[in-house]
């Protein structure tokens, strides 16, 4: 189903060490039947390189798990944050490091085609952000010899990047549209001060997935509302375009232990802003 809302796994977990993000690994079962719950249908894997050889994704036993809960709650896992390759990015490093960083990769990319994950979000932005001329000639390098692999797969890799509208439209024009596309951050572009639709103008038919978050102008996420983000516009400029992928909630954590309840608000929302549009 296409516009379908979805969330961030580990929104409805407590945080792990104040973090906003990160791998609930005591509570991911458990978020399988707090979705159904909510008539939630749709979450994004989110994967660190802490102890990534232990992450359910990455197990023959775990990826069995993920398939048996989906089975049991009616969810779907199509997509994953890749935060282990901002953790860890390969185009910063070289030679035999490079290479460890690649297999990681490739290895991350096998299980999510095991468990029918389609998109790989590399999030090119903060540690992860493309620093000189050589780093962004090494991602389009090593990318572009997997797209091969990822089309006959049906996969892609949909990079998260902090460059301007017409900047980031000349990178993306680089790459095989079967294989990679844009993850638009609506908060994230919001902090960075551009300006949503000339993103949108710039770059659209190259926009993949996307993740409904709202934030300061330069500062950090805020609950939906309460930020720079033009959150109705945006999402109407997407919708009315014929955007066909699916809206990830990667909002503000609950100030209390009602994360299922803020999360709940969150994607009501999001279905005002999709139905309005």
């Amino acid at each position: 189903m296409s516009g379908e809302i979805g969330f961030m796994q580990g929104r409805l977990s407590p945080r792990i060490d104040g973090k906003i993000q990160a791998f609930p690994w005591d509570k991911w079962r458990d978020e399988f039947p707090a979705a159904e719950k909510l008539g939630i249908r749709l979450m994004e894997w989110t994967l660190d390189h802490d102890r990534l050889a232990e992450n359910p994704l990455m197990t023959a036993g775990g990826q069995a798990e993920i398939a048996a809960l989906c089975h049991k709650h009616g969810l779907r896992v199509i997509s994953l944050t890749g935060d282990i390759f901002m953790q860890m990015p390969f185009w910063r490093v070289s030679g035999a490091e490079r290479a460890q960083r690649l297999a990681e990769f490739d290895a991350v990319a096998a299980a999510c085609s095991k468990v029918g994950i389609r998109f790989i979000v590399v999030p090119l932005v903060d540690n992860g952000a493309m620093q000189t001329p050589d780093e962004r000639e090494t991602v389009v390098a090593e990318f572009t010899k997997r797209a091969d692999w990822l089309k006959d797969r049906g996969m892609a890799v949909v990079f998260e990047c902090d460059y301007p509208p017409a900047r980031l439209a000349e990178f993306i024009a680089r790459f095989p549209e079967e294989s990679f596309g844009v993850n638009y951050d609506i908060g994230n572009s919001a902090a960075l001060g551009y300006d949503s639709a000339e993103e949108i103008a710039a770059y659209f038919p190259r926009i993949l997935n996307v993740h409904i978050k709202d934030r300061k102008l330069h500062g950090t996420t805020v609950p939906l509302g309460t930020g720079n983000a033009r959150l109705s516009a945006t999402i109407a400029d997407l919708v009315r375009r014929g955007y066909q992928g699916d809206f990830i909630l990667q909002t503000a954590r609950a100030e209390d232990d009602n994360h299922a309840g803020i999360l709940a608000r969150y994607r009501d929302m999001a279905r005002g802003w999709i139905e309005a549009a």
